[in-house]
């Protein structure tokens, strides 16, 4: 989706984090290369905690916004939790886990 879009706007930042069930446990390097088998074309960034004390304040702001809680309160509660932000930097809406990236699209067009 990234390179479909790139041109009109899309930016995609990734977050490794091992807070659940270890499922991140290599380093960033290791993770940077695993990352590359699958030819990934977005902004992957270094490891970090998305829960407790030391969540990275990204994360904390993130879950702060309206848009930003989602069920069962503002905890992230697995990998791979995305978060749809407009240009003025507004978080307009939070994706489950098992939602597919695709199945964002049509929100995303709302925003390019």
């Amino acid at each position: 989706m990234h390179a479909k879009y790139a041109e009109r706007g899309l930016s995609i930042l990734a977050f490794p984090c091992n807070q659940f069930a270890n499922q991140e446990p290599g380093t960033n390097e290791q993770i940077k290369q695993y990352a590359k088998t699958f030819s990934v074309q977005f902004d992957l960034f270094s490891k970090i905690n998305v829960n407790g004390q030391k969540a990275h304040p990204l994360w904390k702001w993130l879950k702060e916004q309206p848009n930003g809680e989602g069920f069962l309160g503002n905890s992230i509660k697995w990998n791979f939790t995305k978060f749809l932000i407009d240009r003025q930097g507004r978080v307009v809406k939070r994706y489950s886990p098992l939602k597919d990236p695709i199945e964002m699209e049509i929100d995303l067009l709302k925003y390019l």
